[in-house]
């Protein structure tokens, strides 16, 4: 199927095949006989191991030629996201690892205990190498990623169809799948190591805010150590710290059964409306050339979408927002008060989590240019001062029971101002309990009927006072 691109006509009368002219052109006028696979992997940040280099393209390649369940490849993304994660160290737990994060994490579900009325989760604890992050989220990051994955992958296979000459398209045939299958190996790849560089970042299963795995606490020695690097503090305090965030998180999306699906909703939501920037998906299939990789990561890196939002998507975006920072401001506020008095360390990794989380690492940058999506809480300070607030107006009980049912969350009016979310709740109640009063006496008969008392006729329905003058018409006139 390849053809010698010095030599279009093959130096004899036999044609040359239109689809490999096709693909020789969108390949950098190489040919696919010709394509290098460390280029083609470099262009994807996997590691320049020959062995992995070779198996990764021979996958490809069965990519290419086989039909996919749909529009993006997850199992290439899963396997780019493994590599990865263990392109730098990442070695297995061993035994002492995992007994200080079982430990840490029990202690942590003590300290929580006095300062929230959510009870504990009974949980294990867990020590995570980076590659079982990765196992453990996927699953998540395919469903959170998955609508604008598709949008992606779509327009890439319809971008690559259109660079073809009107003449070739009729002659394409069956091959129009493996132009889906390319478009989708491409996003795959990238997704895959958008997700394995965050495997490297994040210190436990919530870091981000989201719950990523279900039913989970844990903790990434490695990455653990790799935050407290610089900080000058004893690693224990650290992992202490973290541990008791981490607990704090499974806590609330344990005990709150409707708050992960509400979560994630918001963000699928956000994620169905991200608007695709076809010109870029087209300069990048028309760049795709394997003499110059790093053309399709930085095209994908530099994000492919339009910043125009419609009114849905302000909405959804403002509702993600608000989401995000009252779980974030809920957890600091409550590890703040856990660790104050036990850990001297406590204010200063507070300062330095609530940084870390505003700005977002090398990884969640790149991971929210490929789809679109931050997911950094961006009004945290606001969300904790609220906490503190319903706690001392409320009492610990009174400030967690507005984790009862989605409908008492705080909104974005209530994070501009914290100290009145309370009486603007007050009035919404009293507002309420007036309709279904009014309501209760309808259905019981408490209003006056028509014959009781009055004239419908003649009645003002708002006074209940008669319309008529009280001089008889028919009586003579003095």
């Amino acid at each position: 199927m390849t053809s010698n691109p010095n030599n279009p006509s093959n130096d004899d009368d036999t044609p040359k095949d239109p689809l490999a002219e096709m693909l020789q052109n969108l390949m950098g006028g190489q040919g696919m006989g010709n394509i290098d696979p460390a280029e083609l992997a470099k262009a994807a940040g996997l590691p320049n191991d020959p062995q992995l280099l070779q198996q990764m393209f021979a996958q490809v390649q069965a990519m290419m030629s086989s039909t996919s369940e749909g529009p993006v490849n997850w199992q290439l993304a899963h396997e780019n996201a493994r590599r990865v994660a263990a392109s730098g160290s990442d070695p297995s737990v061993n035994a002492q690892q995992a007994k200080e994060v079982d430990e840490a994490l029990r202690l942590a579900e003590l300290w929580l205990d006095p300062v929230t009325d959510l009870s504990a989760t009974g949980l294990i604890g867990r020590a995570w190498s980076r590659a079982e992050w990765v196992e453990a989220t996927l699953g998540t990051w395919k469903r959170l990623t998955e609508p604008v994955a598709n949008s992606i992958a779509n327009a890439l296979s319809n971008a690559l169809t259109q660079q073809m000459p009107e003449e070739m398209k009729s002659m394409m045939g069956g091959a129009s799948s493996m132009l889906q299958n390319m478009g989708g190996a491409i996003f795959g790849m990238q997704l895959g190591q958008a997700i394995g560089a965050l495997s490297a970042e994040v210190v436990s299963s919530t870091d981000i805010g989201v719950p990523l795995a279900d039913l989970e606490m844990a903790l990434l020695p490695a990455n653990v150590a790799k935050f407290g690097e610089g900080l000058s503090l004893p690693e224990n305090d650290v992992r202490l710290f973290l541990a008791v965030r981490e607990a704090a998180h499974a806590r609330l999306f344990v005990q709150v059964p409707w708050l992960r699906g509400h979560l994630l909703g918001a963000i699928e939501a956000y994620a169905r409306g991200i608007h695709i920037d076809m010109s870029r998906i087209e300069d990048l299939a028309r760049d795709l050339d394997p003499s110059n990789p790093e053309g399709i990561q930085a095209a994908l890196s530099e994000g492919v979408f339009t910043p125009e939002r419609t009114p849905v998507q302000t909405a959804a975006l403002e509702k993600l927002e608000t989401a995000l920072a009252l779980v974030e401001g809920w957890v600091d506020e409550l590890t703040a008060e856990a660790t104050d008095k036990v850990l001297p360390s406590a204010t200063a990794l507070r300062e330095t989590v609530r940084r870390r989380r505003a700005t977002g690492g090398p990884a969640e940058h790149a991971f929210s240019s490929l789809v679109g999506l931050e997911l950094r809480p961006r009004r945290l300070r606001e969300a904790a001062t609220l906490w503190a607030t319903l706690k001392e107006e409320r009492g610990i009980a009174g400030r967690d029971a507005i984790w009862h049912h989605p409908d008492l969350l705080p909104t974005g009016e209530d994070l501009d101002d914290p100290k009145g979310f309370s009486e603007r709740r007050r009035l919404a109640e009293a507002s309420d309990s007036e309709v279904d009063d009014a309501l209760q006496k309808l259905l019981s008969g408490g209003y006056e009927t028509a014959g009781e008392g009055s004239d419908p006729e003649t009645s003002d329905p708002a006074t209940g006072e008669s319309d008529s003058d009280d001089t008889d018409p028919q009586a003579p006139t003095k």
